[in-house]
């Protein structure tokens, strides 16, 4: 099976853009996020324990998002490394791994715009009463 593996040194680097923005778009998710965070305890307004919660399954999900692009960025780059030294099967098979990293992350990313979504329905919800 590892035989048929054939991968270019120039297929690993075409990640490196979507990985690149992924990254930034979760940096910016995180930012977002966090500025969320100071604004409610800097309002001298009680925040709900559910609310709470929902923030730190947001941040621990944002935080798994970013170190999953980043492995997946640095084996991107170890893929690259073993295809220009001549092992290219194990360059391959990193490569994989690489793309199974990033397809972890994107699952993330839909996990955590869900628990947004839904925050912010509860939030559309109370105001509406």
């Amino acid at each position: 099976m590892l035989n048929n593996l054939h991968v270019s040194l120039t297929t690993p680097a075409l990640l490196f853009p979507a990985i690149s923005l992924l990254l930034l778009a979760y940096t910016n998710r995180f930012f977002s996020l966090a500025a969320l965070i100071r604004q409610l305890s800097n309002d001298k307004k009680p925040v709900q324990g559910d609310q709470i919660k929902n923030l730190r399954q947001r941040i621990i999900i944002i935080r798994k998002m970013q170190e999953a692009g980043v492995s997946s960025f640095a084996l991107c780059v170890f893929c690259m490394i073993l295809i220009y030294v001549g092992f290219n099967q194990i360059g391959s098979v990193v490569f994989g791994l690489s793309l199974l990293l990033l397809l972890y992350s994107l699952i993330l990313s839909v996990i955590e715009i869900r628990i947004s979504v839904d925050a912010l329905t509860i939030h559309l919800e109370e105001l509406s009463k």
